[in-house]
This record gives structure tokens, sequence and C-alpha cells, in this order.
């Protein structure tokens, strides 16, 4: 069954909608230039509204420091820490030895030329992140509603395991999916009804669409 991950959870409501609609994952936003950011006291505390393995807790950086990194691992465990910048194969080899937590590393597509530079990350992470390259206009490196081609994946042999994101909504997942044949997917301003704001209805819909299956209840 497809692999969801909610990012940029950054309030109760989001946390419990994640959680009470069967996501396997959540992502805490540690990016002060984004409108889902949170410090690590309050993704400690969101962390403390759902058991411990469900969902897995996913820390999102963009080009972090050690310290950085430490800090918020001091506050709460992570199960996974997501690179979301020009993190290069050594670095995301150096913070996994490091912390010893697994690595996930975010990688802009927007041709297929741009899949060749997967083969470099084979070695260095555990999980690879495949979303829409940032365009001129935006103002952050993800969480834009930018997609890409979900063609270009069809087939091809990705060297990690995989989400796919950028772009995604309840309504367009089940195709993304089918398209791109992506394992996972990951979503964020596609279930928010305002920017950094989750919606529970759009959060059920789309980890029930993802999974092939009815909503959960809230």
């Amino acid at each position: 069954m497809t692999f969801v991950k909610i990012c940029g959870v950054n309030d109760a409501a989001a946390m419990d909608a994640a959680a009470a609609a069967g996501a396997d994952a959540v992502g805490f936003v540690f990016y002060p230039p984004s409108p889902r950011a949170v410090t690590p006291a309050e993704a400690a505390a969101l962390s403390a509204r759902a058991p411990r393995g469900a969902p897995l807790r996913v820390g999102l950086f963009v080009d972090p420091a050690d310290a950085e990194i430490a800090a918020v691992l001091a506050a709460l465990p992570l199960d996974l820490i997501q690179l979301h910048g020009a993190e290069t194969p050594e670095r995301c080899a150096a913070v996994r030895a490091r912390f010893g937590v697994p690595v996930m590393k975010a990688l802009g597509v927007a041709r297929a030329e741009d899949l060749d530079a997967l083969a470099d990350y084979a070695a260095a992470v555990d999980r690879l992140l495949l979303d829409a390259k940032p365009s001129a206009a935006a103002a952050l490196p993800g969480g834009n509603a930018e997609s890409f081609d979900w063609t270009l994946t069809a087939g091809r042999a990705i060297p990690r395991p995989w989400l796919l994101a950028g772009g995604l909504t309840p309504e367009n997942v089940a195709r993304a999916i089918r398209e791109s044949g992506a394992p996972g997917v990951d979503v964020s301003s596609g279930v928010e009804r305002a920017r950094g704001v989750k919606d529970a209805a759009l959060v059920a819909r789309f980890v029930a669409a993802a999974k092939g299956r009815p909503p959960r209840a809230g």
C-alpha cells in the first residue's frame, strides 16, 4: 500500500488529522522562512499527541548546520531527517553518520536529466523524495503547489525507496501514483485551506485516495 507523508504539520489539528487519517509519516518543518515552520519545542508537543511509531516523525531541514539538527533531536526523536536544500551526497552521508538517524534527500525534478543525480545519492541516503524543481518565482524550496511530469519516473529504476511530491491533491494523487509508479507520496500545500493551515477533511481524503480506500472518520 502506498506510503503517505503529510508535511508541514504545525498545529494540533493537523497532527490529529494526519494520525486519524492513517498517514504513515508527518513532517515537521525546521526552516523559519516557511509558513509551516515549527520550533523544536512545538514539534515535540505535537509529536506527543500520537503514539510513537504511528505516524513516523520526519524533520525537514534546508542546508542545516549540525548544531541545528542536534537542537531538534535534543527536543524530540526523529525517525527520519529530510534534507531539502543543496546538500551534496557527502553532506547527506555525514549527517546520517553523525546522528545515526536515517536520511531522506529531496531532489528537484523538471526534466528527465534531473533524475541522473539519483545514482550519486544512492549510497548516502535511505530514501529519496522527488519534488518539482522550484520555478524562478517560487519562494520556498518545496511546498509551492508545483508539479513535474509524473511519467518521467515511470518504469525507471530508482535506487532507494522514494516519495513523489509537488502539486499533489486529493483529486490527482491516485493518477500521480499510477503515472509515476511512486511507492509513496508527500503532500503539504495540497491539503491546506490556507497557506500553512491544514484542512482535516482534505488530509483524510488525500490519504484515502492515495491508499485506495474510503476516508476514515475523524
